[in-house]
Order: structure tokens, then sequence, then C-alpha cells
């Protein structure tokens, strides 16, 4: 199910990412420069593996992993998590978590649209704190991945 993700996707457009960014602690500067910045996230599949890179002016990131295993990962603003990637009713479920913290990073794909919701508790036990959306348009796939063709049709 993690093929419907393959491709590149470009944002397009974004709600409430400033607040989210300040939510978790990012800094004036940093959040002012990623809330312009438009990036472009590859996501692809090599047997059991799946990488996530996020290309953009102001930084680029690249996580590779397996689906619902546990792995250490470096956020974009530089927090240590530990991190689990799952596939859910045809989604992407992304947890994050440090000191107590949590953020969920949800990709869900309809036709040629990726939406990204991102919410952040302060505290494991609370519901939410912050949420984000960004959308991505679609913009290619590798010629190799045969299976996503059918989105140019």
């Amino acid at each position: 199910m993690v093929e419907a993700f393959v491709g590149t996707w470009n944002l397009k457009e974004s709600e409430k990412f400033d607040e989210y960014m300040k939510e978790l602690g990012v800094g004036l500067g940093t959040r002012k420069l990623g809330c312009m910045t438009k990036p472009t996230t590859i996501i692809a599949v090599d047997g059991e593996k799946v990488t996530v890179k996020t290309q953009s002016t102001f930084k680029n990131t690249e996580i590779s992993f397996e689906l619902e295993k546990e792995f250490d990962e470096t956020t974009a603003d530089d927090r240590k998590v530990k991190s689990i990637v799952t596939i859910e009713d045809g989604k992407m479920v992304h947890i994050q978590r440090w000191d107590g913290k949590e953020t969920s990073l949800v990709r869900e794909v309809d036709g040629n649209t990726l939406t990204l919701v991102s919410v952040h508790t302060k505290c494991v036990h609370l519901t939410c704190g912050c949420v984000s959306l960004l959308y991505f348009n679609f913009l290619s796939v590798s010629p190799t991945d045969t299976y996503n063709w059918k989105r140019y049709f």
C-alpha cells in the first residue's frame, strides 16, 4: 500500500505551519524561512526500505525506514526523536516521540494531491496542541516505478 505514495511531490499551499513550528519550539527566523520555502518531497520504495527526501532552498532532509519498525530520526528542526511509520486505512502515519511529547505526520493521497496533516501534542496524554495542513501536487514518478504510471492516465 505504500506504493501509492511513491513519486515526487511539490508543496502547493500550507495552513497554520508557522503555528505548528512555534508549538515545537522552533525560533522565529527558522519559522519564517520554513514558511517561505516550497519543498519538494520524494518518496521511494526499494524492497522493504522506504525513503522520504525533502528538498528545499532552506534545508534538505532524508529518512529511510521499514514500516512498523522504530527508528532514530533527526528532524529538519534538529530534534532527536524516536519514529515509527505505519500504513493505516490507506494513510502513511508517521509518529515522532521525544521528551514526553509527540507529533503525528499523516500523509494521504487523493488523485494527484498528497495532503500532510501534522499534529503536535505538548504531552502524549493530551489530544491536540496544534494542527498544520500541507498540500502537495504530484510532479512525477521514476520510470522504474511502473505501478504508479496509472496517475498519468
